[in-house]
């Protein structure tokens, strides 16, 4: 049996990458972004669960026009440190159809969970889907699609915090850290 994790060792042992402060204002431009796109449509927010709560929760703040907020839960990940099949738990509670929707994420690393959602969006008929990620891996291992908005780029490393786990630990780290040798 292996040794259980220290997580407060892999928190004091990882490197910083993006400060609270940088986070803050890659929120900041991106719902600048957003408001000038958006501010008289009335979108719906989707949260992607679980990760996209944390910048879901910043960002809504930040939009100063009439929205509302639902949630989706589907994950190629399930607490392990690479992604499979997607699994859904949980669709949206809001009808769709009509909708200039916006799915609200923590991170475009390779893109199947993102690409899989705009295309259920728009199987229900959606005015408009777009899509806002607080950050995206640098990386050539992408699928055929891009988000509409990005917070910021980051290195293709095993990363957490504002979000982002590390063994569904650590979404609660004020900045975005990289897992020291990962």
């Amino acid at each position: 049996m292996s040794e259980p994790v220290d997580y407060q060792k892999v928190f004091d042992e990882s490197d910083l990458l993006h400060s609270e402060a940088e986070m803050h204002a890659a929120l900041d431009r991106v719902a600048a972004e957003i408001t000038k796109e958006h501010a008289d449509s009335q979108p719906l927010l989707l949260a992607v669960m679980v990760g996209g709560v944390v910048m879901m929760g910043h960002l809504a703040t930040r939009l100063s026009f009439p929205l509302e907020i639902d949630y989706v839960h589907a994950t190629r990940y399930r607490g392990e440190t690479s992604g499979g099949d997607l699994h859904w738990y949980g669709y949206p509670k809001t009808a769709l159809a009509g909708r200039n929707v916006i799915l609200i994420d923590d991170i475009f690393d390779e893109g199947y969970t993102m690409k899989a959602l705009c295309e259920y969006c728009e199987s229900e008929n959606v005015n408009s889907v777009q899509s806002a990620v607080l950050v995206n891996k640098v990386h050539d291992r992408k699928v055929e699609y891009r988000p509409n908005y990005v917070g910021l780029d980051i290195a293709d490393r095993y990363v957490f915090g504002f979000g982002m786990d590390y063994q569904n630990h650590w979404r609660n780290a004020p900045g975005i850290y990289a897992v020291k040798g990962l």
